[in-house]
């Protein structure tokens, strides 16, 4: 098959312009030609300015992409396998711009008085406010949540680091007793679930034990919950989902 210079312009997604320059600088020239003498392409072009347009999404210079593409030595596997193992590369750089670039907005959202940096400095992976925002909004209805978002957006990057201390704390201590052997409805566990409570009810809303039962469910069934909670220990959303509910019980009584 033969295509005229229009139509692999438009499979490539490029001007035709480009076609004719990359003809002009020898990259790219076209295996045939029309009885009046316009530019016809064949199969063996197209794989050529595939592998061009690859290595130029991959910024490499035109200069370079012809070397690349012209030495008699290569193998036109080794250049998928380059290519494949550059972009694999890239695409994990992306995804941790796009990462940087989420934070940066759910920071700004939420009015949080820090630069994205220091908010990646004081909670890494684990936000703490990403889970007890979601609790208000879900839980405590939008006068709550609206006096959450009031709450939040006044802290200050000591408030956070410290918020961040408790909860580590609260983690290493929840840890240790699970590595104990403890039961959900000891009294060690459930004084843990009290202060999972307390914790909620000073930074960000008036968490009622019915409330933190809910909750509680929550951290089991939603993913985002479960693997922050699991992530200190594993099983530990569904251990916390017992003791607030032991606590919760303990306090009705």
């Amino acid at each position: 098959m033969e295509y005229a210079v229009g139509q692999v312009a438009g499979f490539a997604g490029i001007t035709v312009r480009t076609l004719h320059h990359y003809d002009a600088i020898g990259l790219l020239s076209p295996s045939g030609r029309s009885t009046a003498g316009h530019r016809r392409y064949g199969d063996a072009d197209l794989d050529r300015l595939q592998q061009i347009l690859f290595y130029r999404e991959l910024g490499f210079p035109l200069e370079e992409v012809a070397v690349l593409l012209d030495d008699p030595g290569a193998d036109p596997r080794a250049h998928l396998r380059r290519q494949h193992r550059l972009l694999t590369v890239r695409i994990g750089e992306l995804q941790r711009m796009a990462a940087a670039v989420a934070h940066a907005m759910e920071a700004k959202r939420m009015g949080i008085n820090l630069t994205p940096e220091e908010k990646f400095e004081v909670f890494g992976h684990k936000d703490p406010e990403r889970y007890a925002e979601e609790s208000a909004r879900r839980w405590g209805g939008t006068d709550t949540y609206e006096r959450t978002q009031e709450r939040v957006a006044a802290y200050t990057k000591d408030d956070w680091q410290r918020m961040k201390n408790e909860i580590d704390a609260w983690g290493t201590a929840y840890a240790a007793l699970m590595d104990a052997g403890e039961q959900p409805g000891s009294a060690l566990a459930m004084d843990l679930a009290e202060a999972h409570r307390a914790h909620i009810t000073t930074w960000f809303f008036d968490c009622h034990p019915k409330v933190h039962q809910h909750l509680a469910e929550s951290y089991v069934a939603d993913e985002n919950y479960r693997a922050f909670y699991d992530s200190i220990h594993e099983g530990l959303a569904e251990h916390l989902r017992a003791a607030i509910h032991a606590n919760a019980r303990r306090l009705a009584a």
